[in-house]
């Protein structure tokens, strides 16, 4: 399957360069846990693996660096960065942040073209959660926020946003898409997207935040499961 990267709604188009098709590999393969955090990430290993050479591989991690799903540093190597609780938290507090401010702003901007496509993404992305296609439901899950985020007319908020929002689709693992889970989630997002079309700034931030900080409690339980049993 042809894979591309989470932020790039409705592209890129046409083809893709190796550098390209490498770091959309890469990123699939540490999103979904294959690579694990704390993995070391070998050039030959990972060219054998994705059956390229070693240079668009190398292009592809510094890609991945520069979302800070990887750390690189010379001469001792390259890795996937480390989950943690601390991490968690302050990805968190950012992406509440910068969102928020997001929002916000597409609340006061939102069009009836910006409705249909956030209206659309989200049908999307319950279909996918019910039929169990995780990549396909997370993308789509990705399209329907920045559908939103660049409804605010920013350049620079949906491109803050991006590496956190990165780094949290990390903290995913383990999440269980059952009928109810996937039914509150919509509710929530339903929320946002009603709130923005109501051009009701503090509604739209307000349904965000309750939708982050659910996410953010059942994460941190899993976590917290997790650690206790190691």
């Amino acid at each position: 399957m042809t894979r591309r990267l989470e932020l790039t709604p409705g592209g890129p188009t046409g083809r893709r360069t190796l550098a390209e098709e490498a770091a959309a590999e890469l990123h699939e393969l540490i999103l979904s846990g294959e690579l694990p955090s704390g993995t070391a990430l070998r050039l030959e290993e990972l060219a054998k693996r994705l059956d390229m050479s070693q240079m668009p591989i190398r292009e592809g991690l510094r890609r991945m660096q520069a979302l800070g799903l990887v750390e690189i540093v010379p001469h001792k190597g390259a890795w996937v960065r480390e989950l943690s609780l601390e991490d968690l938290r302050d990805t968190h507090q950012t992406r509440l942040a910068l969102e928020s401010l997001a929002v916000r702003a597409a609340a006061t901007r939102f069009t009836d073209v910006d409705a249909t496509t956030a209206k659309a993404a989200l049908a999307e992305h319950v279909r996918l959660s019910k039929a169990g296609d995780n990549i396909a439901s997370r993308q789509a899950h990705t399209e329907f926020h920045f559908a939103i985020y660049r409804a605010g007319g920013s350049r620079w908020l949906p491109r803050a946003i991006e590496p956190v929002w990165q780094n949290s689709e990390r903290y995913r693992f383990g999440s269980r898409q059952t009928k109810a889970r996937i039914e509150q989630t919509r509710r929530e997002h339903q929320a946002i997207l009603d709130a923005c079309v109501a051009h009701d700034e503090a509604g739209a931030e307000a349904a965000l935040r309750e939708h982050l900080e659910g996410a953010m409690r059942r994460i941190t339980e899993t976590m917290e499961r997790r650690y206790q049993k190691s």
